[in-house]
């Protein structure tokens, strides 16, 4: 288990960020090293899939047939995690800038 970095959210500072929400300044050292750090990518992609499983399970939800209660979210997962993975880097860039701080180099 790894300790604290100074400017750790809390729990509800990370579903916010999780959900695309600005962290306070007092978190830019942890949002930083969140999106520079080695594993960012799989931290980009572990964010994702808690923000779009719920989406899911409620997708499966709908009315239809047996087929459509599968097929619709695992389209769905799909699709938004492809797109995640495409475009992971500007992503990234993004919500660097969001919080005020430089965009990361593009590895090429």
């Amino acid at each position: 288990m790894r300790g604290r970095l100074p400017g750790d959210p809390g729990p509800w500072q990370r579903v916010r960020y999780a959900l695309g929400f600005r962290l306070p300044p007092a978190n830019h050292d942890w949002v930083r090293h969140d999106l520079t750090d080695a594993g960012w990518r799989g931290r980009l992609m572990a964010r994702h899939l808690a923000v779009m499983l719920p989406i899911c399970m409620l997708l499966a939800l709908l009315p239809g047939e047996w087929w459509m209660h599968l097929t619709v979210p695992l389209l769905a997962l799909l699709a938004s995690s492809l797109t995640v993975v495409v475009s992971a880097d500007d992503l990234r860039n993004a919500r660097l800038r969001q919080h005020g701080l430089p965009p990361a180099g593009r590895a090429g």
